[in-house]
Formats: C-alpha cells, sequence, structure tokens
C-alpha cells in the first residue's frame, strides 16, 4: 500500500563522529512528509491529534549498554541466544551501504533461504510484531553490549519506553508496523564470511537508488512516496528504516539516518 511517509530529520552521533541526515519512518498510514518532522530527540509530548496519525522516528544505533528489565519467561526453545559474548557489529554496518561502483548484491525474497538462527529470529521479530504488544520485543532486543541498536545517538533508560515515545499511539504499535512492514520486503546478505556479516532488510539499503529498476521502485513506494524518494536520491542513498539479524540470530539494529 502506498501511503504518505515520515522522514525525520536527526542529528546522529556515531563511532565518535557527529552525523546530520534524514532518516524514514515507514507505515501504512499517513503521515508528515520529509521537510516538515522534527529533530529526532526523544519525544517529550504526545504528537499533536490530527486527522492522520504523526509519528516520529525510531532514532538510531549506540544504545546505552545499561541493562534491560528480563522478561518474565524464558524465550521459548529454539529462540536465538542472546549472550553478552556475541561478535559486536561494526557501527558502519547501520550506515547506508550502497556502492554505485561496487556490483550490487542479490536480492532475495525466500526466507528459506536463511540461515535456521536468522530465519528464527526474523518469525519471532514478526510475531512480536503482529501480537501488537510492544513488551514482546524485550527479550529479542536484549541487553548489555549485545543490545539491538535502537539509535544512533544514544538512549537514556529503558529501549521499550524509548521506542513507545517515538510512537504516534500510546502504545507503540505504529512503531510494530513500521517494524513488521520492513521485514516483508526484500532483503542483502552482506559481508559473508566476514565478522561484519549480516542479513539487512530492505534490499534498498544495499543500492544505489538511481540504480533501481521500475518494478524496484514500486516496491520502494510500498514503502516512502515519490516525494521522499526525490529527496533520498540528492543523498545516494535510502535512509530510511532498517532492520539487520547477525548469522548467529542476533537482532543487531532497527534504526534510520546516514
Amino acid at each position: 500500500m502506498r501511503a504518505q511517509r515520515l522522514l525525520p530529520t536527526l542529528g546522529l552521533v556515531f563511532g565518535g563522529a557527529l552525523l546530520s541526515s534524514t532518516a524514514l519512518v515507514c507505515v501504512s498510514v499517513p503521515a508528515f512528509a520529509l521537510s516538515e518532522l522534527p529533530n529526532a530527540a526523544p519525544l517529550e509530548e504526545p504528537a499533536a491529534e490530527s486527522p492522520s496519525i504523526q509519528r516520529a522516528p525510531l532514532p538510531l544505533p549506540n544504545a546505552d549498554e545499561g541493562d534491560t528489565i528480563a522478561p518474565d519467561t524464558q524465550p521459548e526453545q529454539g529462540t536465538p541466544e542472546l549472550g553478552d559474548d556475541e561478535p559486536q557489529i561494526s557501527p558502519s554496518a547501520a550506515h547506508p551501504r550502497a556502492d554505485p561502483d561496487s556490483p550490487p548484491p542479490e536480492i532475495l525474497y525466500d526466507l528459506q533461504r536463511l540461515p535456521e538462527p536468522v530465519k528464527r529470529m526474523h518469525q519471532l521479530i514478526v510475531e512480536a510484531c503482529k501480537s501488537g504488544d510492544l513488551e514482546k520485543l524485550r527479550p529479542l532486543i536484549g541487553t548489555g553490549d549485545s543490545q539491538t541498536q535502537l539509535t544512533l545517538g544514544e538512549i537514556d533508560g529503558d529501549p521499550i519506553d524509548f521506542i513507545r515515545q517515538l510512537a504516534g499511539d500510546d502504545q507503540g504499535q505504529e512503531i510494530l508496523a513500521i517494524l513488521e512492514e520492513i521485514l516483508e520486503a526484500g532483503y542483502v546478505h552482506l559481508d559473508a564470511g566476514t565478522p561484519e556479516e549480516l542479513y539487512v532488510w530492505p534490499y534498498f539499503f544495499a543500492l544505489p537508488l538511481d540504480k533501481l529498476t521500475p518494478p524496484q521502485r514500486v516496491e520502494l513506494f510500498r514503502i516512502v512516496t515519490a516525494g521522499d524518494f526525490e529527496e533520498m536520491k540528492s543523498i545516494g542513498a535510502y535512509i530510511f528504516y532498517r532492520v539487520a539479524i547477525t548469522p548467529e540470530g542476533r537482532w543487531s539494529f532497527f534504526v534510520a539516518g546516514e
């Protein structure tokens, strides 16, 4: 479904460098255009009421390493382990990876081609989104050094509360819709055989936007508007929300921005 999308202006601090760019938020409900959005600091007031749902972005990686509240129950059998000894992903992994001088990666849609731990985590995230309960993301986000990156800046406090306050609704269900929509897109397998190896949704993350074919632009317009697409082309990369999972099944990041 094609709908008006929201792309906030973000001030990003990542790996010691100060970055400034824009980020898109995608759901299948109306929202503001790119130029109308506020800075991506945690919202202090609920979005103004209007006929459309207004939403702010999930900010970006480098979350605080403080522990989150542990879930009441252990993840069901088969849930990927989220221990602190997981290999850490390079900060650059959260940045747009579109390189016009490199061969484009293969675009994949078949989830059966995913390693079992990746497929399992993908399934768990989608199920959490469909439940409508933001708390179901908590055991998947993890804690400490292996915690999922939710912002390129920093998180002050509980990550679930952080996500909830950025939604256009008070239950955070708008964010769940964004996340589910991203995971329904095609994906790419990046940096195979290296410590930075990732499976990333959507595949636009790794393709130059000016190289997209007409069918690929149709897929992109399910996530963003044509106006947002033109603004992203001026940057040269897809900078909307993306999700990455490591080969071991750790949810690496859910971020937007450059």
